[in-house]
């Protein structure tokens, strides 16, 4: 039996006493609410995304994912391992029907695709603030994974800031991580907030682990369908070079009081490219571009964004015991090839 024992302010109360169950139901039914409530307000938009390739892959020529409208006239995001390289679409709304669509872009090296689709009186989603987003909030995924409307899932944001591969080998940022499990066919369907609005596009689960799956941010997805619906594409700047992250020695990074100690090591360069018309040699290695530091591969990558496209820089190499910045100007990277 409990005893009533003086607490800290003063006030006396049962020790040990359990919750009260109403307070519990309560509790629950707040989250249900929440939960439900914002599958409500996106489930219309959310779609499920049937491919026929033009050329079979591992998976075959048939594949399928989810996807999301984001806009009245039908422009619909998922992801380019879902839609990329396909010579046909089908879109099974909410409400039954079906409809053509088509790829208005593909990036592969973000792992995202925008359709249209040849529809009308949709519904459609809203993106929210990644920056707002923090850990341990609520995180719903919705998909429709192999042709199930509608499948739901809920977990919490369970960090920020990841990074992954794409599959081109380029390094995806930002990237949200969250308990809420993923089936395969999920994949281009909407992580969204309470609230409603899109905070990320499921994009990957790791297989062998429980409760770890990934969403690209939706700044990136923004930004991404917003270059795709104005050019078709994302513009990336091109250097021309093949390099490998290398660690620079002690006695250079001393010397030249640098503040970090790798560096990019160019193995080679193209004829013809921004590089070779810098007169950039194999062997040098990049510290630096824009004034922004360079330790590795990322680091460069993340730095050859559209901005950079046609505008004169300075890039910092290492060569041999001199440090040397040297004016260069990239160019437009070619679109990646499936």
């Amino acid at each position: 039996m409990p005893l009533d024992l003086p607490r800290a302010d003063g006030s006396a109360g049962p020790v040990g006493a359990e919750p009260s169950p109403d307070s519990d139901n309560a509790l629950l039914d707040a989250y249900s609410e929440a939960v439900s409530g914002a599958v409500t307000r996106v489930a219309p938009a959310v779609a499920h995304v049937r491919v026929e390739r033009a050329k079979a892959s591992r998976w075959g020529r048939e594949g399928s994912g989810s996807g999301f409208i984001i806009t009245p006239d039908g422009y619909l995001v998922t992801n380019s391992h879902v839609a990329g390289g396909a010579a046909a679409i089908e879109v099974t709304l909410p409400d039954g029907r079906t409809a053509s669509a088509t790829i208005v872009g593909d990036d592969p090296h973000s792992d995202l695709a925008l359709l249209k689709v040849a529809a009308g009186d949709l519904a459609w989603c809203r993106f929210g603030d990644s920056a707002r987003v923090r850990v341990g909030q609520i995180a719903i995924a919705i998909g429709s994974p192999y042709g199930f409307q509608h499948t739901v899932t809920a977990g919490i944001v369970s960090a920020l800031g990841r990074s992954m591969r794409a599959q081109t080998g380029r390094l995806l940022d930002n990237v949200l991580q969250t308990d809420a499990a993923l089936n395969p066919g999920n994949s281009g369907g909407p992580l969204i907030d309470t609230q409603g609005l899109v905070i990320g596009v499921n994009t990957a689960v790791i297989l062998p682990a429980q409760g770890i799956c990934f969403a690209i941010g939706a700044s990136t997805v923004e930004r991404v369908a917003i270059a795709l619906i104005r050019e078709g594409r994302v513009r990336r700047a091109y250097l021309g070079v093949g390099g490998q992250t290398l660690a620079l020695p002690r006695r250079i990074v001393r010397h030249f009081g640098l503040a970090h100690e790798s560096g990019v090591r160019i193995e080679s360069i193209e004829a013809g490219s921004p590089a070779a018309s810098a007169e950039l040699k194999s062997g040098d290695v990049i510290i630096a571009l824009d004034g922004e530091p360079v330790t590795n591969i990322d680091d460069l990558q993340r730095l050859l964004v559209g901005e950079a496209i046609g505008r004169t820089t300075e890039i910092a190499v290492v060569r041999r015991d001199r440090v040397l910045k040297v004016p260069l100007t990239p160019r437009e990277s070619e679109p990646h090839k499936r």
